[in-house]
């Protein structure tokens, strides 16, 4: 199974927005209870994805500024980036299904 990366202020232009596949970011926070339940379907997405798509977290409380960059209000939030923009954007717990579907559209 593929890891899920860790998006930081250090690695986001490099691993993010210069990538060279479609990158799925889950912007999160440890007290959220919607995000740890969407967790575990994030850990899913990565790995049957492998090699097709990075999957990602970025915690918004260690990484403020990128979350106010993008506009982040309410977490979990998971925003799709092809060619270093903005393609999908879900607010709130999502079934896999549905995150399916979003990924699938950037393929």
């Amino acid at each position: 199974m593929a890891d899920v990366k860790t998006f930081t202020s250090q690695n986001w232009q490099n691993e993010v927005l210069d990538a060279d596949k479609p990158v799925l970011v889950d912007f999160w926070a440890s007290w959220c209870g919607p995000c740890r339940m969407i967790g575990p379907v994030v850990e899913e997405l990565a790995g049957d994805y492998d090699g097709k798509v990075i999957v990602g977290k970025l915690n918004v409380d260690e990484q403020g500024e990128i979350a106010q960059k993008y506009g982040i209000m309410s977490i979990p939030s998971l925003l799709l980036f092809k060619n270093g923009q903005i393609k999908e954007k879900t607010v709130g717990f999502r079934g896999k299904g549905d995150l399916v579907k979003i990924i699938d559209s950037s393929l």
